[in-house]
């Protein structure tokens, strides 16, 4: 038997088992957080659910945990979620997939190389710039042609938010269109289609895993944002669908509870896990959906 073989069959170099031991490691790391999460979100949720009923939280239509009167009912915050997260999704997703099919399909290399990362730079932008950008600058223009807008409302949150999520949206639907074999495009251009029919008919379809996996990311961000919500949005939770109007996301409750005024350990603090623990089965499910849709994109292709 030869030394290479008898090498190759016996223990691996000491580096290779540092590198195997210390990924070990992080992703327990990683399972072992994510699991203590659950537990202190599971543990002060099924507290604050002792106290007050499921039929409470579900279909009470005020939300009122800090009154003399007090009410539960999560769908004020749950509407001004969903209300400025969509108002985010129809600026976000239209910008970001035209940004991502020019600089995949008509820049020049030079531009893109340029283009890429300073629209990528845009994402390093702390949130609470964006949401005093929307505070100070978006909501008064606005209030130029919408007199009746208020100082603090959901629509200059949601556009604002919708800015921010582009780079995200670009970024990963260019990757998604870049995986596109160029062999498919070429032999639609050999078909006699013209470069818009190739985009549409070839390029869209072959990418549409990772476009669904980039929507579905920028879904969830859009809904897991806090500090321009916190800021241009206010801190009124009302059952409204109407743009102009102040209204309190999940994420900004949680926000206002956590600066420090409600002592520990009562029912009102309880109520920001209550709201964590509905945004967390909100985003999981959204990713759940992606999951499922991916792969059958992927079998479609």
């Amino acid at each position: 038997m030869s030394e290479g073989a008898s090498f190759t069959r016996g223990r691996p170099p000491l580096g290779d088992r540092l590198v195997e031991a210390a990924l070990q490691v992080a992703g327990a790391v990683s399972v072992f957080t994510t699991a203590g999460i659950l537990m202190v979100l599971g543990k002060e949720t099924f507290a604050f659910f002792s106290e007050v009923s499921f039929a409470q939280f579900f279909f009470d239509t005020q939300w009122t945990p800090l009154f003399a009167d007090k009410h539960f009912g999560i769908w004020p915050l749950l509407c001004g979620t969903m209300l400025t997260s969509l108002i985010a999704v129809v600026v976000g997703l239209p910008f970001g997939l035209l940004s991502a099919i020019y600089l995949s399909e008509f820049a020049s290399p030079r531009f893109r190389q340029v283009a890429k990362p300073a629209l990528e730079l845009l994402a390093g932008v702390p949130t609470v710039v964006f949401g005093y950008f929307a505070l100070v600058i978006i909501t008064p223009a606005l209030q130029v042609f919408m007199p009746e807008l208020s100082g603090f409302n959901a629509l200059s949150a949601g556009l604002v938010m919708g800015l921010m999520i582009v780079p995200l949206i670009s970024s990963l639907s260019e990757d998604a269109l870049w995986a596109v074999p160029r062999g498919l495009r070429e032999g639609a251009w050999a078909l006699g289609a013209g470069k818009v029919e190739t985009i549409l008919n070839v390029v869209l379809p072959g990418a549409r895993s990772g476009l669904f996996a980039a929507f579905t990311l920028a879904v969830s961000r859009a809904i897991g944002e806090t500090m321009i919500v916190a800021i241009a949005a206010g801190q009124q939770p009302r059952l409204t669908f109407d743009p102009r109007s102040p209204v309190e996301t999940m994420t900004a409750y949680i926000v206002q509870i956590s600066m420090g005024d409600v002592p520990v350990d009562t029912l009102e603090y309880r109520t920001i896990f209550a709201v964590g623990a509905s945004l967390f089965v909100l985003t999981f499910g959204l990713n759940l959906i992606g999951r499922r849709f991916v792969p059958r994109a992927q079998r479609s292709r």
